[in-house]
């Protein structure tokens, strides 16, 4: 029995120790208390071994002996670990970055200082930038004129940006929708900040460097940007046709597009599954009944089928729980196939015959039987806190609703990969109700394809409440029209653009676009105001967008550098879109608006 529970394939013994098959790494399994999900806790449980392995590594002198340690939960621990690291390292440099633009701009260390408070309650630098370019000169920042000419455009974007992420709240996925809740705050509390506290914080005749200069020359540029409109159209155009012909394979269905986790990571995991044995990762074999008991016997008679391919070579082996805990039926059998005593003694006689052992000596094995035949099946409450508990765990369990499920995990033969289609077919001949082979790789994408596309509903639905919004506020079609087309051609053009790089679209891609329209509609918002109004502002206006424009290409931009793709897909996306949606605003808006009125 011992023999059978031990893998047809497992790890090889080199005194006691199990052994790749080269013999030149010893083989460990540790089983942390802790479920998966819990990364602290796994985290804690990396750490112990790697510190054990420390001092075992001095307590020998065995400098040359490495650990290497895989899992799930070593994995996932890696995974967030480098997340984290590249997060901090780009947030530094993008930091530094942007303080020194705004340093350079404003030639004040107070204004830079009083310019991140914003970005300390909430997660925006623009507003403040709003306010302190945008005041009149001789004027004070933040003060009534700055109210009634700039914080309705200014309040109109948040309420559009909030709008547009209000769908992540609702996409079903806890991280998307904690994403969607974290903007939605952040962009409210530096709003709120901008307009009710920054100004009360400003000494009396507060002052930034003047850079109307710079938006001069930028209304200039944006006169002479207007007549070359049409190139937006065509841009746009010229993008969705691009959409068009590669829709099939736009939008990446893939959680592997996600995963950080390096491919050396990737190699090890897969040499130690290989050297000790393990069963496949991606598929296994799921029997679901009413109970344990039917549970297991369809897991057994599963494995009859299996072990059919097992003797053909289509199949290395697999883990049971029946071979852990055979059914009632199984071990009555088993129990009932046991002789009477009577007839045992005669068979021991017979085979005791012409030996030095006695049959007289074999009597308490003789007891031992009989009390075997009239025991009662072994239950899972029995096997409580022994290996074969730890053993069962994982492999035999009851959900929510109540029902069981024994999973068979599938070992292929060495150097080779499982045949689903056998697999299938000996499934099938089992004639076992509720069950199933389950490529967890395809259900997980499955899933995270369902997430993508309710995603998509839901930013769908967000549009047409930014647009509602619009609606309501601008009252006027046209003006709709010109605060959304930058926009639309901004987020088309950067999927296009990521679409010919060979890039498909994720779920991070998606939110890298929403974060282009939240950005981008303060931009279509304020040239839309320009477009509205001719005055001394427009100068004012435009250098404003422009500084708030390059940080959040810098903030971004450095955030393309990670090598962690959820990252790189939001950096990439909202750096490019960002500057594009500005460029189109630019050239959208009407041309003689932006020259301020001559003053006589």
């Amino acid at each position: 029995m011992i023999d059978q529970m031990r893998p047809a394939q497992g790890p090889r013994e080199v005194e006691g120790v199990w052994t790749s098959a080269d013999g030149n790494r010893a083989l460990l399994v540790a089983r942390t208390r802790a479920t998966g999900s819990d990364i602290d806790a796994q985290e804690r449980a990396v750490a112990a071994v790697e510190d054990a392995f420390r001092r075992v590594s001095v307590e020998s002198q065995a400098a040359a002996t490495r650990l290497l340690l895989t899992g799930p939960g070593v994995l996932t621990v890696r995974g967030r670990a480098m997340i984290l690291r590249d997060v901090e390292r780009l947030a530094i440099a993008s930091t530094l970055i942007v303080a020194t633009l705004l340093l350079l701009v404003y030639r004040s260390p107070l204004a830079l200082a009083l310019g991140l408070v914003p970005v300390a309650t909430g997660e925006a630098v623009d507003y403040s930038i709003y306010l302190f370019v945008q005041a009149e000169r001789g004027e004070q920042a933040g003060d009534s004129a700055w109210l009634a000419g700039f914080w309705p455009t200014i309040r109109l974007g948040v309420l559009t940006s909030i709008a547009g992420f209000s769908a992540l709240l609702f996409s079903g996925l806890p991280g998307l929708a904690q994403l969607g809740l974290y903007s939605i705050a952040g962009l409210a509390a530096a709003a709120a900040v901008t307009r009710w506290v920054l100004p009360t914080l400003l000494p009396r005749r507060f002052r930034i460097h003047d850079i109307s200069p710079l938006g001069e020359r930028l209304a200039a540029i944006a006169n002479a940007a207007s007549r070359l409109r049409w190139l937006v159209g065509a841009a746009a155009i010229g993008a969705l046709v691009v959409l068009a012909v590669h829709r099939d394979s736009l939008w990446d269905p893939s959680l592997a597009s996600l995963n950080p986790i390096a491919k050396h990571d990737r190699q090890i995991d897969a040499e130690l599954r290989a050297a000790l044995g393990a069963s496949d990762a991606r598929l296994l074999v799921a029997a679901t009944a009413a109970n344990a008991e039917a549970a297991l016997e369809g897991a057994e008679r599963i494995g009859q089928r299996l072990d059919e391919l097992v003797a053909q070579g289509k199949l290395g082996g697999y883990e049971s729980p029946a071979r852990f805990l055979p059914s009632a039926a199984m071990q009555r059998a088993r129990l009932a196939s046991l002789p009477p005593s009577a007839e045992l003694r005669v068979r021991l006689k017979a085979a005791l015959s012409g030996l030095p052992l006695r049959a007289e000596r074999l009597e308490p094995f003789l007891a031992d039987v009989d009390r075997a035949r009239s025991s009662a099946p072994v239950t899972r409450e029995d096997l409580g806190g022994t290996a074969l508990d730890a053993a069962l765990e994982g492999l035999l369990f009851q959900d929510g609703a109540g029902r069981w499920t024994a999973i068979v995990g599938l070992r292929p033969q060495a150097g080779s990969r499982l045949d689903p289609a056998a697999l299938r077919d000996a499934i099938a001949a089992s004639g076992v109700p509720g069950v199933a082979l389950i490529d967890m790789r395809a259900e997980l994408d499955r899933l995270y394809a369902g997430y993508l596309d309710r995603a998509l509903l839901l930013a769908l639905v967000g549009l047409l409440a930014i647009v509602a919004l619009l609606f309501i506020a601008l009252r006027s079609p046209a003006r709709v029209a010109r605060v959304m087309a930058p926009l639309a051609a901004g987020v088309l053009v950067v999927a296009a653009w990521h679409t010919l790089g060979g890039t498909r679209l994720s779920l991070l891609h998606l939110v890298g676009l929403l974060l282009v329209v939240a950005i981008g509609s303060n931009y279509a918002l304020f040239f839309d105001r320009l477009a509205q109004r001719r005055d001394a502002s427009t100068p004012r206006t435009l250098a404003s967008l422009a500084l708030a424009n390059a940080t959040t290409v810098a903030s971004f931009g450095v955030l393309s550098l990670s090598s962690i793709p959820v990252l790189e897909a939001i950096g990439s996306t909202v750096a490019v879109g960002a500057f594009l949606t500005l460029i189109f605003s630019f050239a959208l808006c009407p041309g003689t608006p932006l020259s301020p009125p001559e003053h006589t």
